[in-house]
Order: structure tokens, then C-alpha cells, then sequence
């Protein structure tokens, strides 16, 4: 991914994600294990820390979203193939693709929908 802003940007901007209350985290005694982000219906990110990928975490965050909302909806980049892989095995399905003109960062991306009740192989 290209770097398009500092770092005190980016912590920036995640303080404006969490005044906003956009923000679950999940955390253990030993710290941030990660965090999702959502405006309304939008999933605006979903970050785990290094070394926890596998654990349930990412799982635990989505259903706490999906408790809060009928409907989700997301983009993840074409390249990642890991992040593509959890969300269509949440029940997330691929409705649109990108060819990074409306991102900031330049590159392909799959638009992902979810809905209470949707199966695989419905239409969103």
C-alpha cells in the first residue's frame, strides 16, 4: 500500500474516528489487540495487531457490528487476498469492483455487502 499520509496524520484521524464513536476495540491486559470502525452502515476499517490473525478477534468485531446494523457494507483492495478470504467467510458478498479511481490509494478494490439473513448466493 502507498504511504499517502504522515504518521501523526493518521493518529490524527483515528482520534476524529473515535470522538465520533466509530470505534470497538479490543484489547487484553497486555494491550490493543485491534479495532473495527464504522460509520452507520459502513465498515471504514478493520486492523488487527501483528500476531493475532487467527485468534477469533476480527470475527468478534464483525459481530459486534453485525449486532449493531442489518445491513454492512465495506471495500477491500483486490491485492488482499487474506482480507477478502474473512469477509465472503463472514457472509460478506462481492457486489461491485473498483479500478482505484475512487480511492485515495490508486488501486482495485471489491465492494463487500452484507445483510441479516442474506445467504450465499443471494443478491444484495
Amino acid at each position: 500500500m502507498p504511504k499517502l499520509y504522515a504518521e501523526v496524520q493518521a493518529i490524527s484521524f483515528c482520534g476524529v474516528m473515535i470522538d465520533r464513536g466509530w470505534v470497538t476495540v479490543a484489547e487484553n491486559k497486555g494491550g490493543v489487540l485491534g479495532f473495527l470502525a464504522r460509520d452507520g452502515a459502513e465498515i471504514c476499517s478493520l486492523y488487527l495487531a501483528p500476531g493475532t490473525c487467527g485468534q477469533g478477534i476480527g470475527k468478534a468485531l464483525l459481530n459486534k457490528a453485525k449486532a449493531a446494523e442489518p445491513q454492512l457494507w465495506l471495500r477491500a483492495f483486490v491485492a488482499n487476498r487474506g482480507a477478502r478470504r474473512f469477509y465472503q467467510r463472514e457472509g460478506f458478498q462481492e457486489v461491485a469492483r473498483g479500478n482505484g479511481s475512487d480511492n485515495e490509494e490508486g488501486l482495485p478494490d471489491i465492494r463487500f455487502e452484507w445483510s441479516r439473513g442474506m445467504t450465499i448466493g443471494d443478491q444484495a
